[in-house]
Order: structure tokens, then C-alpha cells, then sequence
């Protein structure tokens, strides 16, 4: 066991990465975490176009993975993994604080409570859901991404891209649909989410 593992890291060694320390990591981790709250947030509405429903998250959710690609491939899955933690901490930090306004008491003559519930009251549920398919999927597709890497070094960058986004996208989508959270949400009850936000994120790769 601890041959393979020590093979294991002798080939992601072996492929080339920037330092993390240096260039601009803290500026595509800003975005990574950035994306990642927008579009929990836009998730909350779902939208309709032709026979397609799916969720407002669509429309920048797959920046998430492209950001996530772009991180493991020049910075290494070490780097990466370090924003994919923080996106989740922050996605988590972030229901958790629409959660406590929802349930403070309204200044008197505030009269958005029922609006204010009805569009970030839902947020906290979708956010559960998704940083659970998040989680599982984001590292799962850097992770692919390195090892992959491993063997193709600089070649065949398509390669990598296509079998990461096959492996996190499937793991993400199928973690947010199944989620015990969104039992009652009708983005899950949506026959048609799973397959448009899987299309959408493949067709910006």
C-alpha cells in the first residue's frame, strides 16, 4: 500500500505546476468562491426555456468548474483543493448568515419579510444540497484532472478536461439531486435539471 501510494505522488511530482504563492492564484481563487455564492443564490429561481427547466445557477455554476480546472491544471490539486475548501466554507458561512436575518425580527414598517423568505429563505436548503454535490464533484474532477495529467504531462489538454468534467459533473449532479435537502425542492423534481446543467457546464468546456 504505501508503494502505490509513494508511485502515486512520484507521478503527480512529475508534472509541472506554478507556485501557488505566486502569479495569479489569489485572484482565480476569489473567483472560484464569488461564482460559486452567485450562483446558489441565482439557483433559488428556477427558469424555463422552450421544454428545458432548470435553475438561475446554471448561467454561472459552470464558471465554477472551468475556474476549478484552470487551478488544478496550472497549480497542482494540492492549490486547488485548498479553494475548493474554502468555496465551501464559504458557500456554508453564507446560508448560514441568510438564515439568521431570516429568523431576526423585522424593524417595524419593513414590510419584505414574506419576499425576502420566498427567495433567500430558500437559499439555505440549496445551498446544503449543492456544497454536498460541490464538494464531491470538485474534487473529484481536480483530482482526476492531476492524475491524468500525471501520464499526459503537457499533452493532450482535452484529455484531461473531458475526463474530469465526465467524472465531477456526474459525482456533483447526482450528490445535488439525491440530496436528502432537496427532497421537497422542485429543483430536484425537475426531470430536465440534471441533464441542462450537465450540457450547459460540458458546453462551456
Amino acid at each position: 500500500m504505501s508503494q502505490e501510494k509513494s508511485l502515486h505522488d512520484n507521478l503527480m511530482d512529475h508534472a509541472h505546476y506554478a507556485r501557488s504563492t505566486q502569479s495569479l492564484y489569489p485572484f482565480f481563487a476569489a473567483a472560484f468562491c464569488g461564482l460559486l455564492i452567485i450562483s446558489n443564490i441565482g439557483a433559488t429561481k428556477l427558469i424555463h426555456f422552450g421544454p428545458i427547466i432548470t435553475d438561475g445557477g446554471a448561467f454561472l455554476f459552470p464558471l465554477v468548474y472551468i475556474v476549478g480546472d484552470v487551478l488544478t491544471e496550472v497549480y497542482g490539486f494540492k492549490a486547488a483543493r485548498k479553494v475548493i475548501l474554502m468555496g465551501f466554507a464559504m458557500a456554508i458561512l453564507a446560508a448560514l448568515t441568510f438564515y439568521l436575518v431570516q429568523i431576526s425580527p423585522a424593524a417595524d414598517g419593513w414590510e419584505n419579510q414574506a419576499a425576502f423568505e420566498s427567495i433567500l429563505g430558500f437559499v439555505p436548503r440549496i445551498v446544503f444540497a449543492s456544497v454536498c454535490g460541490f464538494l464531491v464533484g470538485q474534487l473529484l474532477n481536480s483530482w482526476s484532472l492531476a492524475w491524468i495529467k500525471s501520464y499526459t504531462k503537457e499533452q493532450k489538454l482535452w484529455v484531461r478536461l473531458i475526463g474530469s468534467t465526465a467524472i465531477g459533473e456526474l459525482a456533483d449532479t447526482l450528490v445535488f439531486c439525491t440530496s436528502p435537502f432537496m427532497v421537497s425542492s422542485p429543483v430536484a423534481n425537475s426531470s430536465t435539471t440534471w441533464w441542462w446543467v450537465t450540457f450547459i457546464k460540458l458546453c462551456l468546456r
